[in-house]
């Protein structure tokens, strides 16, 4: 056999890496890529998008009206303390409340669908608290 064409049936049974990121039809592959593509989420309802961002933007809106009426110091002292409520925090095995946060933006008297769902029983996380702390603290 010719060396040559041993090295052009070696190239036709190397494959790229863009083979296995698409199938023949375009489509990612659910084995490589998980279930759902969250780059590629499209809203089902035009008003899905707006609803999702609904807390952000009362916040924007909030700011723009403290700065209107108290000045630049009252949004710039929220933001900060918003800032200071993300930072401190629980272990890592616990879950938050984020009690203080919630009373910062008034939303400490709304019941809503994640106060009534937001319990022990329905969390994901599982797990040893050491490993965890371990983990956190880049020890492991």
């Amino acid at each position: 056999m010719n060396s040559r064409m041993l090295s052009n049936d070696e190239k036709t049974f190397q494959s790229t890496p863009s083979d296995f990121c698409t199938e023949s039809y375009g489509i990612t592959n659910p084995m490589i890529h998980g279930p759902i593509s969250y780059q590629n989420h499209q809203f089902s309802h035009p008003l899905e998008s707006s609803e999702s961002a609904f807390h952000q933007n009362k916040l924007q809106q909030e700011m723009k009206v403290l700065r209107n009426v108290q000045g630049l110091h009252a949004p710039m002292r929220l933001a900060m303390e918003l800032k200071a409520t993300n930072s401190i925090g629980r272990h890592p095995f616990l879950p938050s409340s984020s009690l203080m946060k919630d009373v910062l933006l008034g939303r400490d008297e709304e019941i809503g669908f994640a106060d009534i769902l937001n319990t022990l029983d329905h969390t994901e996380q599982m797990g040893q608290p050491h490993a965890i702390v371990e983990k956190k603290m880049q020890l492991l």
